[in-house]
């Protein structure tokens, strides 16, 4: 079974459509980049998968769970499937330890005497074991976007989304979360980014996938595709943004 299916999926806005009938399957280990301009619907789908904007037609089966409107079934399927926001929605007035571990004690029940080790593992992972008793706004921005990673890490999730996760960040600091997430890539986390980082998405994904109008409109593996665009509409995209 893939990690993430997707079938006919519809949504709309009211009377505007945002979706047309997307079809997308992402394998186990699986890294896909989702590109495509404002508005093509990237960000949208990405909510789809995680229940977070309900749709109208179609299915979505993700980490075994089917995305459905209860709040039951939500749950179970957040326990498995980690998304990061482009903001990095950490509580201020938590430090970073609590801010990883307040998931955890709280849906998964882990006891408190677990969540020290569990604290150092995944802030090993992004490079912040020093951080754990850090406040929001005393670290950068690239250090809040590592440790939202790390809030997702300790869910030990089957999935993770990321959606623009570097956009409001320098280039200096873009390059810290990349590196984080190219870890992860390497470690064989299943991941789908829609991401503007299109030389990233060539040398990380092993597949992208370039939205436009609210559809797929073409998909292949990274490293070819970017060499060999098929659609007129792919290849005006990318011939600016690609260095």
């Amino acid at each position: 079974m893939p990690a993430l299916r997707i079938e006919k999926l519809r949504k709309s806005y009211g009377a505007l459509p945002v979706l047309k009938g997307i079809d997308l399957s992402v394998e186990n280990g699986d890294v896909v980049a989702i590109i495509g301009r404002s508005g093509s619907g990237k960000s949208t789908m990405l909510r789809c998968i995680n229940g977070l904007e309900p749709f109208q037609e179609g299915s979505i089966e993700v980490a075994g769970h089917r995305v459905e409107g209860s709040s039951s079934r939500l749950r179970e399927l957040r326990k498995e499937v980690g998304m990061v926001f482009q903001g990095y929605n950490l509580f201020p007035h938590l430090n970073v330890a609590d801010n990883i571990t307040l998931a955890p004690r709280v849906v998964k029940g882990v006891p408190r005497a677990e969540c020290d080790a569990l604290v150092q593992q995944v802030l090993s992972r992004v490079g912040l074991e020093e951080k754990a008793g850090a406040y929001p706004d005393e670290l950068s921005g690239g250090q809040q976007q590592r440790v939202a990673i790390a809030r997702s890490l300790a869910m030990k999730p089957k999935v993770m989304l990321f959606d623009e996760v570097t956009s409001a960040l320098d280039p200096e600091l873009t390059g810290e979360v990349l590196k984080t997430i190219a870890e992860l890539a390497e470690a064989g986390m299943t991941m789908v980014l829609v991401t503007h980082e299109m030389s990233f998405a060539r040398r990380v994904a092993t597949r992208t996938v370039f939205m436009h109008e609210g559809r797929v409109w073409e998909e292949g593996l990274s490293e070819t595709f970017f060499s060999s665009p098929q659609t007129p509409e792919l290849q005006s995209f990318i011939a600016p943004n690609l260095n």
